[in-house]
Parts: C-alpha cells; sequence; structure tokens
C-alpha cells in the first residue's frame, strides 16, 4: 500500500516539474496566440491534457497531504516514546529502588570487568607457573637420581657403628707400609699434630696408600661455607666412600708439611658422560693459616686432564692465563677474602678456593646436575661458578665428580697409578 502510493507520487511530481517547466500563462481557452513563444506551438493540446488529469492528480496531492500529515504525527509520537524511555531509565537509576533487572545488568557488568582483570592477572601467574614447572622438571630430575642412590643404600644391612681399621700412623702410606690392605677409614697423626683425626685411605694392592683430601660426587653436601667450616672441615667421610667431604684446610696443612719427602697432589674428574681423567702435581704443600693456607707446589708432572692449576686463557683478555693461575694463591671464603680481584671471587662463586682473579680450575664449585649451565644459572653473580677444570671441559660445564688426595712422592710410581711425563726429582726417579 505505501509503494503503491509513493509511485502516485513520483508521477505526479513528475508531472508537475514538466508542467511548470513548459507553461508560463496557461490559459481556459484554446487559442493560437503567436506571443505565447515559438517554443510551445502545441498549447491547445497540452491544456486539453492538463484539463484532462487536473481532478485525478489534486485528488492525488490530497492523498499524499493527508498521508504525510499521519507520519508527521506518528513521528512525534515515537520521538515523545524515546524521550519517555530515556528520562524514564535516568530516573531509574536515580530512584533508591532501582529495578530488579537494571540492578542485575548493572552487577553482571562489574563481575566482566572483574572478570577480565582477574583473567589478565591470572595469565602473568600462567608464565611465572610455567617457569616454575620447568625448574621443578629439573628438581625431579636431580630427586630421582636421588631416590636410586638411597634405594641402593637401603639394600645395605644396617650398622649401629661406623667401622675404623685399627692401624695408625701419620698418613695413609705409613699406614700402608704398617700392614693396612683395605681402602677406608683410619686415624692418622701427623707429626706436629695436637690430636689424631679420622681420614679415608686409598690402599691400592702394591702397598701405596693415599690420603683423601676431597670428595664431590652428587651434590649432597653444600660447599658454601666459611672460613671456619674450610678450616675444621666439612661433610661426611664414609668407610664405603660414598659421601662428600672437605677435610679441612688446617689437616691438609699439617699432612702436606710433615715429611722430608715432599707429597704429589693427584686430581682425579670424572664428567657427566662417564669419562675420566687426572692431573699431578709434585711437592704439594699448603701454608699455615697464618699465611692464609697458601697452596705451592713445584710443577707439573703430567696428566690427560690438562694443567688447569697453571691458568688458562679464555680469550677474554691477554692477562686471563696470568690471572686465572693458582699456584702461590691464599686461600678464600665468603668472609675472608684473600685473591688478587677487587671483588670477592670466593664472594661471587659461593665457595672457598685458592682463588686468584678468579680461576682456572676450580673443584669446590656449585653441583650443577647435568654439567652444563648458564650466566643465568649462576644467579645473582652470573659467573662461572661450577666444578670447573678449565683445560679439559669449559667453564660452563660442571663436572660430576672430583677428587683430592695425596701420596708421597716415591711411591707414586710404585702402583701409585698411571705413568706419564715421568721426571727426577731430588734424585728420585717418579
Amino acid at each position: 500500500m505505501a509503494s503503491s502510493v509513493i509511485n502516485k507520487v513520483i508521477f505526479i511530481l513528475f508531472l508537475c516539474s514538466f508542467s511548470s517547466a513548459q507553461f508560463y500563462s496557461p490559459s481556459d481557452m484554446c487559442e493560437e496566440n503567436d506571443a505565447f513563444g515559438t517554443y510551445c506551438p502545441t498549447t491547445c493540446e497540452i491544456a486539453d491534457y492538463l484539463n484532462t488529469y487536473q481532478p485525478s492528480v489534486d485528488r492525488d496531492l490530497s492523498s499524499i497531504e493527508k498521508l504525510l500529515d499521519n507520519i508527521s504525527n506518528q513521528t512525534k509520537g515515537a520521538q515523545g516514546r524515546v524521550v519517555y524511555m530515556r528520562d524514564s531509565t535516568t530516573q531509574a537509576q536515580k530512584s533508591r529502588s532501582p529495578d530488579l533487572y537494571i540492578t542485575k545488568s548493572s552487577s553482571m557488568l562489574d563481575d566482566i570487568l572483574r572478570f577480565e582483570k582477574s583473567i589478565v592477572a591470572q595469565e602473568a601467574q600462567i608464565y611465572q607457573l610455567h617457569g616454575m614447572l620447568q625448574s621443578n622438571e629439573k628438581s625431579i630430575v636431580q630427586l630421582k637420581e636421588l631416590l636410586l642412590q638411597l634405594q641402593l643404600k637401603c639394600k645395605s644391612p644396617c650398622r649401629d657403628t661406623v667401622e675404623i681399621q685399627p692401624i695408625t700412623g701419620k698418613d695413609c702410606q705409613e699406614i700402608a707400609n704398617k700392614g693396612g690392605k683395605t681402602s677406608g677409614l683410619y686415624f692418622v697423626k701427623p707429626q706436629k699434630a695436637r690430636a689424631p683425626f679420622l681420614v679415608y685411605c686409598e690402599i691400592e694392592g702394591s702397598g701405596s696408600g693415599w690420603t683423601v683430601l676431597q670428595r664431590r660426587r652428587d651434590g649432597s653436601v653444600d660447599f658454601s661455607k666459611n672460613w671456619i667450616q674450610y678450616k675444621e672441615g666439612f661433610g661426611y667421610l664414609s668407610p664405603d666412600d660414598t659421601t662428600e667431604f672437605w677435610l679441612g684446610n688446617e689437616k691438609i696443612h699439617l699432612l702436606s708439611t710433615q715429611s722430608s719427602i715432599p707429597y704429589v697432589l693427584r686430581i682425579e674428574l670424572q664428567d657427566w658422560e662417564g669419562k675420566k681423567r687426572y692431573a699431578d702435581y709434585a711437592t704439594f704443600k699448603l701454608g699455615p693459616e697464618a699465611d692464609q693456607y697458601r697452596l705451592t707446589y713445584a710443577y707439573y708432572i703430567g696428566g690427560d686432564a690438562g694443567d688447569a692449576f697453571n691458568g688458562f686463557d679464555f680469550g677474554d683478555d691477554p692477562s686471563d692465563k696470568f690471572y686465572t693461575s693458582h699456584n702461590g694463591m691464599q686461600f678464600s671464603t665468603n668472609d675472608r677474602d684473600n685473591d688478587k680481584y677487587h671483588g670477592n671471587c670466593a664472594q661471587q662463586d659461593g665457595s672457598g678456593w685458592w682463588m686468584n682473579r678468579c680461576h682456572a680450575a676450580h673443584l669446590n664449585g656449585r653441583y650443577y646436575h647435568g654439567g652444563r649451565y648458564t650466566a643465568k644459572d649462576a644467579g645473582k653473580y652470573g659467573f662461572d661458578n661450577g666444578i670447573i677444570w678449565a683445560t679439559w671441559h669449559s667453564r660452563w660445564y660442571s663436572l660430576k665428580e672430583t677428587t683430592m688426595k695425596i701420596i708421597p712422592i716415591n711411591r707414586l710410581h710404585m702402583g701409585g697409578g698411571q705413568q706419564t711425563d715421568i721426571k727426577h726429582f731430588g734424585g728420585l726417579d717418579i
């Protein structure tokens, strides 16, 4: 209905536009008149056409006018309704007892905004938890390794007392000379010691006796200790040699300086692939506490691990090798800084050692399961703080097992281990 009316309106408007464009003074009588103009010679016919259709056009115009009035009235009603609804909404929001649905809608919007904030916060927590998960996965691997070790220990029969061998001597070589044939725990009393103390002796079938100064096995003992602890020793000595320990700087000093026959220090290393290397140093001594337990040796005898005690060229600076050598260095801990660095190497690395600026060898470093680690893993300072022997593995590779042990130099070639680069010292073949 509306479309037909509109079509009629369009048609009538078309006629009106046509008629207004062509006629300037329409007349009631059809007479030819030259004054009308040369552009409309057929005005009589046009007048006839208008007289014929004018009544119907007038009727249509009247209908259109009524229709437009009706539409205008409806529009005014709609506008009034919109104003009423807007005013009603504003009034409802200001009312003390708002409409229940409005209240619920407002509450839902508040909940949505609150949930959106919660989701953003939870996403950040998810990233943090992801990092914790990766860290926990590493810890789980470590715990599984410890669990296997504990299971093996639990299979062994329980003993109420620790088995200590009855033979004593000034060191493990003297114990072997007296007939000791079994590796295990023995009491030794160096010449200047006030009282005997317990050590682990490695006694070989050939009669050589090694006195063990240090063991790293599985990371079960924290080597981040202070000066007194490194002086007196820490960790656990066990008859089956499965534990970790540091014998103690004072004991190492008494052992290494008691005899006219110098000692050989052997460093034994094992990586996480099961490979083993060693390095031997002749005339090893540890000075007294008054000299900060200074490390000295005469020379590097040999071994397939390389001479890391002599320093290493890391490629960072031309002086790397000089400033990472260890011969002649005093012992440093986090609470007693005796190194050559403007900072505190022992504090940065979290353990005691004969630091220079800082090291190329560091067997008391932090234990990293799996071996490889990064500056990020190293923590606050970001320095290479693992169990390091730079002439074998990178400074960012932490070894799995280490041993430091001594034997009189004249016993080294008698079953004391591998013999490479054999030299002469003081008339003795070694």
